[in-house]
């Protein structure tokens, strides 16, 4: 790990490899019980009664979980860690008393989140294969996807760490971002059923990009608006985020 980025990054992979069971778990456990709660018990009622989406409703919601669980895992490693790194541990000033420079403390972080994502992700698809909700051999590239999704959300909310002066900031995050994502963003019942205000929100969040994608991927059929148009979109989210964060990382660290 000669370069800086993987030298920051290494500092989460040690302590990482003291938790990372509970992770694991949490990546297999959860994925099978939602599955079977919503996938087959609600499933089963929706399915009975021409759900008019294509498929059963189990194939259409496990890739969309699958999506949404890459934001939760992605903003949740970027909030309370990224501000006790800055004012309770204070790990980012330690850090920066080293060679390292404020960029690398930043992309270090970020490689970590991707590798809670990896996991999270990665578990995922076992269990939703398992489950028989994946139909094609593109199913391979929903880990892609779903580290796309991690990046494009994860990226902004470091910037949002950076900037909070109090942890109150991201309830706010999760209440007015977070959650009206995961329920209106095509997880759950196509965004096409939404009026036009809230489905225009939809189509510029990350998260039903990213669900295009992973559902293309586990069933096979082509997304809404084209594959590139999806992978562009998470790019603009990430490189943007990238840039907002970088910006207020240099700001806070240099005070």
């Amino acid at each position: 790990m000669s370069h800086p980025t993987f030298a920051a990054f290494g500092y989460y992979l040690v302590n990482y490899k003291r938790t990372w069971r509970g992770s694991v778990l949490s990546a297999f456990l959860l994925p099978a019980l939602f599955l079977m709660a919503m996938g087959l018990t609600v499933g089963h009622y929706v399915d009975a009664r021409a759900n008019g989406l294509g498929v059963s409703y189990l194939d259409y919601i496990a890739p969309g979980v699958l999506a949404s669980t890459a934001l939760q895992v992605a903003v949740g490693e970027a909030t309370w860690p990224a501000y006790s790194a800055f004012h309770w541990t204070r790990t980012y000033h330690a850090q920066q008393a080293t060679p390292l420079a404020i960029p690398d403390l930043l992309r270090g972080h970020l490689t970590y989140v991707l590798l809670r994502v990896a996991v999270a992700a990665g578990g995922f698809l076992i269990i939703l294969s398992l489950f028989g909700a994946a139909r094609s051999w593109w199913v391979f590239a929903a880990l892609p996807a779903a580290l796309l999704i991690g990046v494009a959300c994860a990226a902004p909310v470091f910037g949002i760490a950076a900037t909070a002066t109090s942890d109150g900031m991201f309830a706010v995050v999760f209440r007015f971002a977070v959650i009206p994502m995961t329920l209106f963003a095509g997880v759950f019942f196509p965004v096409q059923s939404l009026p036009w205000a809230p489905r225009l929100l939809a189509y510029v969040s990350p998260l039903w990009h990213g669900v295009e994608l992973c559902r293309a991927a586990t069933l096979g059929r082509p997304t809404a608006w084209g594959v590139p148009v999806h992978i562009g979109a998470l790019v603009a989210w990430a490189t943007g985020g990238y840039l907002f964060a970088r910006w207020r990382y240099e700001k806070k660290l240099a005070d």
